[in-house]
């Protein structure tokens, strides 16, 4: 039963920036379990994800404008007349003090990681309202709107209204459609070199988590498959942590004449 119930033959996903970053293990799992993904960015890649052959359609967009959301639904209607899963991933901030940023920076911000969602939603959850078996609406968080995150705080409260947000429309628009916050914790992308340095930096950085390793892209989507599939049909408006049990305490490290740390291999 479990095998079947992943089995996405015949559904259709829209990934939002999912041809990069977190989004290619994300649309990767979906080709995997059978889905049609269509997936949308500002510019088209290079090259898209593909499985065993079968690769996304991408539609050009950028998910901060309302109406190229608009041409992104019509798009995947028009070319499998059904969406059945959302999962709104497109999102992040450069590394800015709060002190330094400009309002332009940050209104920019909070408009690709909380408003394009929203806008996105809405537009997902009226086709999915029509379908007799509704949707699931994926919304990708991060543990910068759980935890201080300096140099990105308003990525990190953008987030952080994601998972309210979520809440809120789990309850608007049950039990037709759920609607779930995914907290993604620290992932090892193309980009991750930016904000922890070289291997040796992200082999550290690993260290400080439960799993003794960051993530990776498919970590994500593996779970994003499971939430989408009727395996998760009594999951909706509460938080998904992805994030490897999370980094440990800092006081660990600081504290003075503390017993060792009692964790293998420390």
């Amino acid at each position: 039963m479990s095998r079947e119930a992943l089995d996405m033959t015949g559904r259709t996903a829209i990934v939002t920036g999912g041809a990069k970053g977190v989004g290619i293990g994300i649309t990767r799992r979906f080709l995997a379990a059978g889905a049609d993904v269509v997936v949308c960015g500002r510019s088209a890649p290079d090259k898209l994800p593909a499985v065993d052959g079968r690769e996304p359609m991408f539609v050009a967009a950028d998910v901060r404008d309302p109406e190229q959301i608009e041409r992104v639904v019509r798009a995947t209607l028009d070319a499998h007349g059904r969406i059945d899963c959302l999962v709104n991933n497109a999102g992040g901030a450069p590394d800015v003090l709060a002190a330094e940023a400009s309002p332009r920076f940050h209104e920019s911000v909070i408009r690709l990681n909380l408003l394009a969602p929203l806008h996105f939603s809405q537009q997902a959850n009226a086709v999915m309202q029509e379908q007799p078996d509704g949707g699931v609406i994926v919304n990708i968080g991060s543990v910068s709107g759980i935890r201080p995150s300096p140099g990105t705080a308003a990525y990190g409260a953008a987030k952080a209204g994601l998972t309210h947000m979520s809440l809120c429309l789990a309850h608007e628009w049950g039990p037709k459609v759920r609607v779930i916050p995914l907290i993604a914790g620290l992932i090892a992308t193309e980009q991750a070199h930016l904000y922890y340095g070289d291997e040796a930096g992200l082999a550290s950085v690993g260290q400080t988590l439960a799993m003794r390793r960051m993530g990776q892209p498919e970590d994500i989507g593996d779970v994003c498959v499971f939430l989408a599939s009727s395996l998760a049909r009594f999951m909706t408006g509460g938080p998904v942590h992805v994030d490897g049990g999370g980094e440990g305490p800092a006081y660990v490290g600081a504290a003075i004449n503390r017993r060792a740390d009692p964790r293998p291999g420390s």
